[in-house]
């Protein structure tokens, strides 16, 4: 399976770059994506509908100020969605960990601190690793090598 990475402008590539290198440390396909849920909502839900079909097993989203990327993909699927709230405009990330974390029942989209796009990627590696025993195998050497 691989991972979609979602940005809401291409002003986050910097800030989501992290995720796309910890997958690719582990081996896990990806794929880099821009797309607003404000500015092109059509597009985010198309991509989201068909995103198990089209071989994903996770979702990251990284976006700013309202962050409503990831609670849009979380409403048109129910593969694991993944925010990561982006420091953009004056209240420094707050605005978007709120609109991110604050998902209705039954929505859920799990989300990382503000600006940490590699824990997002780690989650989506753990989550993946249910399934993959190879990968869990990567990730426990990994985890032991955090411990020394």
């Amino acid at each position: 399976m691989k991972v979609a990475i979602l940005m809401g402008s291409e002003k986050d590539t910097a800030t989501m770059q992290p995720a796309a290198e910890v997958l690719h440390e582990f081996g896990i396909e990806h794929e880099v994506h821009v797309m607003s849920a404000h500015r092109t909502p059509r597009r985010v839900a198309e991509f989201a509908t068909g995103a198990r079909g089209n071989g994903f097993g996770a979702i990251i989203c990284g976006a700013g100020k309202a962050a409503h990327l990831a609670g849009a993909v979380a409403a048109h699927s129910d593969l694991p969605v993944i925010g990561v709230p982006i420091a953009a405009g004056k209240l420094g990330g707050l605005d978007a960990l709120l609109a991110t974390v604050q998902m209705p029942t039954g929505i859920p989209v799990a989300t990382v601190a503000v600006d940490s796009a590699a824990n997002g990627a780690y989650l989506a590696a753990a989550i993946l690793s249910v399934t993959d025993t190879e990968l869990a195998g990567r990730l426990a050497a990994y985890r032991e090598g955090l411990a020394q």
